[in-house]
């Protein structure tokens, strides 16, 4: 069975894109446009992995990442940021939050797939 991965930006291309690289590679997607949309979703369902932008209307990642890593079922959960934000400061503020990793937009396709291989294995 595939892996299952919530994938939430509030960019339906970005979204597009996400979702067309990782459903090429098999896994089944779930979308979500902002942090309360995707916190909803995981509570209603299990996922495997989630990647999250940081800059949101409504719930940014960082703040959804902090309410998923209170929720026992997503307690070891990996979390990626995939965002613009490179700076250091909001990298702390991501794994202090509970973040698993950090990638940097543009992403490129092998490299999310790499990464994504990689947490989920």
């Amino acid at each position: 069975m595939a892996a299952s991965i919530l994938a939430v930006d509030d960019s339906a291309s970005m979204r597009q894109m996400v979702a067309f690289t990782l459903k090429g590679a098999g896994y089944d997607v779930v979308e979500a446009a902002d942090g309360v949309e995707a916190l909803n979703i995981a509570k209603s369902r299990s996922v495997n992995l989630v990647i999250t932008d940081v800059n949101m209307p409504n719930m940014d990642g960082i703040s959804l990442i902090k309410e998923l890593r209170t929720l026992p079922s997503y307690k070891f959960t990996p979390l990626l940021m995939l965002t613009t934000e490179s700076g250091a400061d909001k990298k702390q503020q991501g794994k202090a939050a509970g973040a698993t990793g950090w990638i940097v937009k543009p992403f490129n396709p092998d490299q999310l797939l790499n990464t994504v291989k990689k947490v989920l294995s």
